[in-house]
């Protein structure tokens, strides 16, 4: 497959009724196939490596086709403008929480475009800004990090939270859980964050999703031994 016809093409064939009504229900396009995740890292992994077609992939507007240049686009290789692109475009929680906050985290511009998204006051934007931070500080060394930057960021959650639109709150919620988890030196930090926090209240429409909670989390991956332990990626 090295075409946008052949890979939608794909797509289609494997459409499934039962994937689309569930993502449908998280407020996905009534125009995508529904593809399911697996079926999608077959694909992804068919093409990978393939910048051009991943990027080309995401123009075409389709859901599926767009959560899958995800999956295959580097980062790094994205440009300021291709990125505030993408997150324009991204009209649903799974493009604008995963997608782009993925892609975006893997780039050069992932802190300034994080911090510019946070204060959008589009909803999806500002999502993605909270969930391209937490992939910065999930996959980049604690030498690399503003630690002082971050506690002011854990600080505006617990200020903000309240007030915040709705999946702004549940990246937000995300955030202190991935400096909790990813970051040893404020470990103490996210646990005060995330004991302010307590329960979070977030819509999570007719689904069965649940939000996490942030303190409970936390600990689970300290009991582990697993605090600051880095991710090679954030894309699943």
């Amino acid at each position: 497959m090295n075409t946008v016809k052949q890979v939608m093409a794909e797509l289609k064939s494997k459409g499934d009724k039962k994937t689309l009504a569930t993502v449908q229900r998280l407020g996905a396009p009534s125009d995508m196939f529904g593809v399911k995740a697996s079926d999608l890292k077959v694909i992804a992994r068919k093409i990978k490596g393939n910048q051009e077609l991943a990027c080309k992939l995401y123009e075409t507007g389709n859901g599926d086709a767009m959560y899958l240049a995800g999956l295959v686009a580097d980062g790094s290789q994205m440009s300021k403008g291709q990125l505030q692109s993408w997150v324009k475009a991204a009209d649903w929680m799974w493009l604008s929480e995963y997608t782009v906050a993925w892609v975006a985290a893997e780039s050069s511009h992932a802190r300034d475009l994080a911090l510019k998204w946070m204060d959008a006051k589009k909803e999806s934007i500002a999502s993605s800004g909270w969930n391209a931070y937490a992939g910065i500080v999930a996959r980049r060394p604690d030498e690399d990090l503003d630690l002082g930057e971050i506690k002011e960021l854990l600080d505006r959650v617990v200020n903000e939270i309240d007030q915040a639109p709705n999946r702004v709150r549940y990246t937000m919620n995300g955030f202190v859980i991935a400096v909790g988890s990813y970051v040893k030196p404020l470990l103490k930090h996210a646990k005060a964050a995330a004991k302010k926090l307590g329960t979070v209240s977030v819509d999570m429409g007719e689904t069965a999703c649940k939000v996490p909670n942030a303190k409970d989390y936390i600990k689970k991956v300290e009991t582990a031994g697993k605090v600051g332990k880095k991710r090679k990626t954030t894309k699943c």
